[in-house]
């Protein structure tokens, strides 16, 4: 069974005892990204149809947002895409995206993942959240540390979701973010980032 099975959060709440709450956890601080990436950013918005397919939203807005905000984290952390985890054989997959510990031996070992970032695909948020969710179990699982919490992110690109995963509670963010608004959308991804514990950005803009 991979992760992408579970259709709803209720499906992995039952099979794991996850108690679900609604909190705010992300400080809403506004942090612009840097110029050179807004322009960008501006260019292909009003240049290309963005939201036109699953691929152009990752490959132009989700994954670039990513990388941009792991510019400030590259000496504590490490970002992945389409990097397959396993603990056993239904907590097993493919995440859209993970931002682990980095590893001492290097850029190729991935260790504990900390933060797990999932497309929301047809705009699916229930089964997205399903998705990431089970994504999370497996990072706790895998980092066997049930008192640091892991973090989710379910997307479409337009909207932002977050969510923590903390012993045997989950706990989903009420505030959704929006590209529209990157500068909040940009404050609380870095937020959030700042939360895995890999201590304080490195400084970059």
């Amino acid at each position: 069974m991979a992760f992408s099975e579970f259709k709803n959060i209720a499906e992995v709440q039952k099979k794991y005892s996850i108690k679900y709450h609604e909190d705010n956890f992300i400080v809403t601080e506004e942090i612009q990204p840097s110029e050179n990436f807004l322009s960008d950013l501006e260019f292909f918005k009003e240049n290309i149809d963005v939201f036109s397919s699953e691929a152009s939203r990752c490959e132009i807005i989700i994954s670039p947002i990513l990388r941009e905000v792991y510019k400030k984290y590259y000496l504590k952390c490490s970002f992945w895409s389409q990097k397959s985890i396993s603990y056993d054989e239904t907590l097993s997959g493919t995440p859209d995206y993970i931002f682990s510990a980095r590893s001492e031996l290097g850029k190729t070992v991935l260790e504990k993942p900390k933060l797990i970032v999932v497309e929301a695909k047809k705009n699916d948020f229930e089964q997205g959240w399903g998705q990431c969710l089970a994504e999370l179990v497996a990072s706790q699982k895998i980092n066997n540390d049930f008192e640091h919490p892991v973090y989710g992110i379910v997307t479409d690109a337009n909207l932002w979701q977050f969510g923590e995963l903390k012993k045997d509670v989950f706990v989903k963010e009420p505030i959704n973010f929006t590209i529209d608004k990157l500068g909040q959308l940009y404050g609380a991804l870095n937020y959030v980032l700042q939360l895995t514990g890999e201590t304080q950005a490195d400084g970059l803009a």
